[in-house]
């Protein structure tokens, strides 16, 4: 079956919009050609192609937006605290978290550790606390 560009494009904004889709696969679901045709007419980095991910992030904001707002209304501490944590400043993530711990005092550094696995920031961070330990 012969697909028109056009028409297949026309399509995929009215069913973004009307099912209020979030994703690209999901819009070549309710298209009439399949997902080859559907990347062959619209490449990745066409201006079709960013105008059909412009609506889809449009529908993502709008969804978020209106479901912080509903966190914020809630009763809910679950939603609350999902809130707090998405707006939260660092300090006051750090004060909410129920891993943070503050290293102070001796380390002890009788067992290896295997520095490999630790990023350079834990790295600088050791290296320092083993510093003002020598002092």
């Amino acid at each position: 079956m012969a697909y028109k560009k056009k028409e297949i494009f026309e399509k995929a904004i009215d069913v973004i919009q009307k099912h209020k889709l979030f994703f690209i696969e999901d819009i070549v679901s309710f298209l009439p050609c399949g997902k080859t045709k559907f990347y062959d007419f619209f490449k990745v980095d066409s201006n079709e192609m960013n105008e059909l991910k412009e609506k889809l992030e449009k529908n993502r904001v709008e969804l978020k937006v209106s479901m912080r707002s509903k966190w914020y209304k809630s009763n809910s501490p679950a939603l609350q605290m999902a809130l707090m944590k998405l707006i939260a400043t660092p300090e006051e993530l750090k004060k909410l978290s129920m891993q943070y711990q503050e290293m102070e005092g001796n380390l002890n550094l009788k067992n290896n550790i295997d520095t490999s696995k630790l990023s350079d920031d834990t790295l600088d961070d050791l290296i320092a606390a083993l510093k003002n330990n020598e002092k």
